[in-house]
């Protein structure tokens, strides 16, 4: 047996394995919850009503969506040039830290939102601008230099709350100062907790696509990830191309933390991210990397992960079953990928 490529495939090629995977995802998710020894059709039930089930539930899916978003549309706009982004979490750690380190009135109030985001920008764009250098100069794996500054970051982190930036007023979890109000980011409905950090999170999705459909940027960077052999034989600055979408990508995650940041917590801490960065990789995966899918993407991570808080203390299911269902959502959607693409032949 083997696999054939389909030159052309047609609409129920296209569209009948990712359904069939969502089908299997559910069948698998009401296994799991069977295993609990909770019932599998409640506990499904529990975790729709859980994320949208009320106006305060789906806001904070919304909510959880943001820096998922950011994230996702990072690891997409790399993985669409064949550049493995694996450190998203150290951006989005650079981003919190410049968000705290100028939002707590080192500028002027008029400026310290859009100055402070155009640094946290910067900020991940370079941390990810070194292992990119490496790879185009030294030929060194980007996979396990972006892989290790996701620790190195933690590591500052943890060194910044401990010391210079640590909260003096603070007591028990080290923490960082609060921000001031003008550098906190405003809610977009009064009395929840969601902020403008997801507007600007769909902006970037539509800017995002518009990049990679409109601009010659967009187009090399395609071309870079088809066949770089191919794009560096017709002349094109693969080099320069990697390098503009390593900023692009940085700076993405980026935002995740200073949205994070300036729009939720108003402070850093070491937990502000439970794996955005990795979980990044999975949005922009089910999107098939596609900045406006991964709008869509994050919106159902992040409903899994909202709703299966409220399932977990409704049904008395651990919440590590998110976890499970979204490895498995991201395994049988791979696999729908591949048959969407391929034909397997005897012979």
């Amino acid at each position: 047996m083997r696999l054939e490529p389909i030159a052309h495939p047609g609409l129920a090629r296209r569209l009948g394995p990712p359904a069939a995977a969502i089908v299997a995802t559910v069948l698998v998710a009401a296994l799991l919850a069977a295993l609990a020894g909770a019932n599998p059709f409640a506990v499904l039930g529990q975790i729709v009503t859980g994320a949208v089930g009320s106006r305060f539930a789906a806001l904070e899916t919304l909510n959880r969506a943001t820096p998922l978003i950011f994230t996702g549309l990072a690891v997409a706009v790399a993985f669409r040039a064949r550049l493995w982004n694996i450190g998203a979490e150290a951006q989005l750690y650079a981003g919190a830290i410049i968000a705290v380190l100028l939002g707590t009135g080192a500028l002027g109030s008029p400026f310290v939102l859009p100055v402070s985001a155009l640094v946290a920008m910067l900020a991940g764009a370079c941390i990810l601008l070194v292992p990119v250098l490496l790879k185009v100069r030294l030929g060194v794996d980007e996979v396990v230099t972006t892989l290790l500054f996701n620790f190195i970051m933690v590591l500052i982190v943890s060194y910044l709350l401990e010391g210079p930036m640590k909260d003096p007023m603070g007591m028990g979890w080290p923490k960082s100062a609060a921000l001031i109000k003008e550098a906190r980011l405003p809610r977009i409905v009064e009395g929840v907790r969601l902020h403008w950090g997801f507007g600007l999170a769909l902006i970037s999705a539509v800017l995002v696509w518009l990049i990679q459909t409109r601009t010659t940027l967009g187009f090399e960077m395609r071309a870079v990830g088809q066949n770089i052999r191919a794009a560096r034989f017709a002349g094109m600055p693969v080099n320069a191309v990697l390098v503009k979408t390593a900023l692009l990508s940085g700076g993405l995650a980026a935002l995740a933390g200073w949205s994070e940041v300036a729009g939720l917590k108003g402070h850093l801490s070491s937990d502000l991210s439970p794996g955005f960065g990795y979980t990044g990789i999975i949005v922009a995966m089910l999107a098939l990397l596609h900045p406006l899918g991964v709008v869509v993407s994050a919106l159902f991570v992040a409903g899994i992960f909202v709703g299966s808080d409220a399932m977990s203390r409704a049904a008395g299911v651990p919440t590590y079953i998110a976890d499970m269902l979204l490895a498995v959502a991201l395994l049988f959607m791979v696999l729908a990928i591949l048959l969407t693409r391929f034909r397997v032949v005897r012979g």
